[in-house]
């Protein structure tokens, strides 16, 4: 990081990550051009956890190069009397694999549910109807690196 006296320690960095509601995640796709989709996540023991469809141009572009990248921002606060704001964010680089185990798989569905759904959703009704759907993909981080900004 260039600019190392706005970066984050390790420890704040997972604490965005445990907290954060949505993040991009990047993979290469079609051509080598970047592939960037807003995505829903949970973070887990440095380990990222994505639900998607059984197809589509993420998992082709996974199944050529499972590097990724995955980037969050967490709420802006702004400064009492100042109009700009203070701005945390984490990059975390590494790669991703489909999550092959049906009870691992299940696990996680609920748990991401657990993140998303309101309390008294009927999760098990959704996981009835839904997960057979669904696919699971575990980002392992190899590297994560988190900066403040403040936007002046």
């Amino acid at each position: 990081m260039r600019r190392f006296k706005q970066q984050l320690p390790e420890e704040e960095c997972t604490a965005i990550l445990e907290t954060a509601y949505r993040g991009f995640l990047s993979v290469i796709g079609d051509g080598g051009y970047p592939y960037t989709v807003p995505i829903n996540f949970f973070y887990k023991e440095g380990k990222l956890y994505f639900h998607c469809a059984r197809e589509g141009h993420k998992l082709d572009a996974l199944q050529a190069c499972d590097k990724a990248c995955f980037t969050v921002i967490d709420e802006p606060q702004k400064e009492p009397e100042d109009w700009w704001y203070h701005v945390r964010s984490v990059i975390c680089f590494g790669r991703i694999h489909i999550v092959d185990d049906e009870e691992e798989r299940h696990s996680l569905l609920r748990q991401l549910g657990k993140k998303y759904f309101p309390e008294g959703y009927d999760m098990e009704s959704d996981m009835r109807r839904n997960a057979g759907h669904a696919l699971v993909l575990a980002f392992s981080i190899e590297h994560m690196s988190g900066k403040r900004v403040r936007e002046k």
